[in-house]
């Protein structure tokens, strides 16, 4: 399938700003179910955008840029060929022993309870693939999907004891219970390329990846309760949404911040209108 992303960060400071310094980890690294056709990241003020690549493999841009400044957009366009791998993750290289990705993290903890609900899950269940999916399900049943219910700040313990949590919560938990039973687990930031037709969207997607012995490293998505296919870009790994976040960094002055994103993730067969809502999502953003 081929997917078009459009993704516009704009950040209104309400005093002026002397510099700026982010992480960028928005450009995806081509592996055997994905390959990039173009992908371009633009920022509109004065600065120095460096590549490089963190710890965990993944391609970064380093910004700089000095103020004053009062607002900042960085712009991403880019279009993807995917293919649907049955969540097997092959052709890309890993820069870290699979181990590291058994170490909890503060979003990724465990209460006796999770510990319980892991257990649960995988009662009964032998192979390890069977017992991903099993945990998979189950988290899926368990935490029910809801955009407002929590920040990016909020652990995995958080989102469970309320039971309702975003994408990210619901990776976080799922890592949390898969390191739990001995497998290696790891957070995965990217996009989704919605089957209902919709590609106007509020965030990026998120979803997990576990080891599986014999397989490798196999993608698990517990909001859609499947394996990432065809739909899903893959952007960014780490230990948790920290690690992996598409955008971090820390600026000098500036006061308050407010933010404002326009993603737009098109299939194949909506690539011609897409840049057509692109520009009316943001003339509806100049306008309101």
């Amino acid at each position: 399938m081929r997917i078009r992303i459009d993704h516009e960060t704009r950040y209104h400071y309400d005093a002026p700003v002397r510099g700026v310094s982010q992480v960028l980890r928005l450009k995806p690294r081509p592996h055997d179910g994905q390959h990039i056709i173009s992908w371009r990241v633009d920022v509109d003020v004065d600065g120095r955008l460096r590549e490089g690549e963190d710890a965990f493999g993944n391609a970064v841009l380093l910004l700089s840029a000095e103020g004053p400044l009062e607002e900042m957009t960085l712009s991403v366009a880019g279009e993807v060929e995917t293919q649907d791998m049955s969540g097997v993750l092959s052709g890309l290289p890993e820069s870290l022993p699979a181990e590291v990705y058994t170490r909890q993290t503060p979003l990724t903890q465990l209460t006796p309870a999770l510990e319980a609900f892991a257990r649960d899950a995988v009662s009964g269940v032998d192979d390890r693939l069977a017992q991903l999916h099993a945990l998979l399900g189950a988290v899926h049943q368990e935490v029910i999907y809801d955009t407002r219910s929590t920040t990016v700040a909020t652990s995995a313990i958080e989102a469970f004891t309320q039971k309702r949590g975003v994408c990210q919560d619901l990776a976080h938990i799922f890592i949390a219970c898969a390191r739990h039973i001995g497998a290696p687990a790891r957070y995965v930031s990217g996009h989704l390329a919605r089957a209902d037709g919709v590609i106007e969207q509020e965030a990026s997607h998120a979803w997990a990846e576990a080891l599986v012995p014999g397989l490798g490293w196999v993608g698990f998505d517990p909001v859609n309760a499947a394996c990432p296919g065809e739909r899903h870009v893959r952007v960014a790994c780490g230990f948790d949404y920290l690690s992996a976040a598409p955008v971090r960094g820390s600026r000098i002055g500036g006061g308050a911040e407010r933010l404002s994103v326009r993603l737009v993730v098109s299939p194949q067969s909506v690539v011609q209108s897409q840049s057509t809502a692109f520009r009316e999502a943001q003339l509806r953003q100049a306008q309101g």
